[in-house]
């Protein structure tokens, strides 16, 4: 009887060299091809956010010839400055009832064209009509209520009509109203965005979704709050953080309409810090002032990605 031996299993050849060679070559090739779009991304974008945030830590920049660092002083002048945490305020107020209005009026409007209770000629129609604040520029939108709601335009004429109101309203020049007209404007003007693309949400919805609850008797309200509303959450958690940071730094509506008066009464972060810079020639503040904006609308920025890497 002979014994017989056995040799221990012998380990695979390791392939970890080659394919970490492969891995950085694929990487490499992949950098490669998006490095005209990194470099336009870093001169674009990354150099002036830099240099604005050196601006502010100086003293007034471009107004003297030697700029001192004063590190934290310009940003301790703004948070303590009334009118910036005036502008502040309304700042959130103008981007939160912005946004609120947004999705209402966009969701009834998608809701509206997307059901079949309305002919495809009207509908067709209807979308055109809806879509044209969006196509707009902000000047045409501007001029076209400043001429609607000057005292003597329509919105006055109609409201005395109807015995509303026994006086001509100045709408852009009195304080209590001038803000609200503001972000009546600017939610007449940026609905459209959202009504197109939750209209595009809801006509990807199964319809047998929809068949199956009405066949267990849910009404309208428990199909819009139990299939429509979940079905489109995900785009409107989107829609809603991209247009948070829109209207975070909207600036066009706000300074042609009221250049942010009267008595501040409009002013929000973006034009005060265009009046600091191109007003009071203060650019090291209104630097400050760009940088606590950036950083308020790349606080929102992150959750949007965090959200849609999250989703994917």
């Amino acid at each position: 009887m002979t014994a017989t031996t056995t040799r221990p299993p012998t380990a695979p050849p390791s392939h970890t060299p080659l394919r970490s060679r492969r891995r950085w070559a694929t990487a490499l090739t992949a950098y490669g091809y998006m490095s005209p779009t990194l470099l336009v991304m870093l001169v674009m974008m990354a150099v002036p956010v830099a240099m604005v945030f050196t601006y502010s830590t100086l003293s007034n920049v471009i107004m003297e010839r030697d700029p001192e660092f004063v590190g934290v002083r310009n940003y301790l002048t703004l948070l303590s400055d009334p009118i910036f945490q005036r502008a502040m305020g309304q700042t959130l107020i103008f981007t939160f009832t912005s946004v609120a209005f947004h999705l209402l009026l966009g969701l009834a409007f998608a809701l509206m064209l997307n059901s079949a209770l309305l002919p495809r000629v009207v509908s067709s129609l209807l979308r055109v009509v809806y879509i044209l604040p969006w196509v707009f520029t902000a000047s045409i939108v501007v001029i076209l209520w400043q001429l609607l709601l000057n005292p003597n335009g329509v919105v006055n004429f109609v409201l005395e009509t109807m015995n509303l109101i026994t006086t001509k309203v100045e709408w852009f020049s009195n304080p209590g109203l001038a803000l609200g007209t503001v972000i009546f404007i600017n939610i007449w003007a940026g609905y459209p965005f959202f009504m197109i693309s939750l209209l595009a949400g809801l006509q990807g919805i199964p319809s047998d979704l929809y068949e199956a609850a009405a066949i267990d008797g849910a009404g309208w309200r428990a199909r819009l709050f139990s299939i429509t509303i979940p079905q489109l959450m995900p785009i409107i958690l989107a829609m809603a953080m991209l247009d948070f940071i829109w209207n975070l730094q909207q600036f066009p509506i706000i300074f042609l309409a009221t250049g942010g008066g009267p008595l501040n009464a409009t002013e929000t972060v973006a034009t005060y810090t265009y009046n600091l810079a191109f007003s009071k020639r203060e650019f090291a503040l209104a630097s400050a002032s760009g940088i606590i904006l950036f950083l308020m609308s790349a606080i929102v920025a992150l959750f949007y990605v965090r959200r849609q890497k999250a989703r994917d």
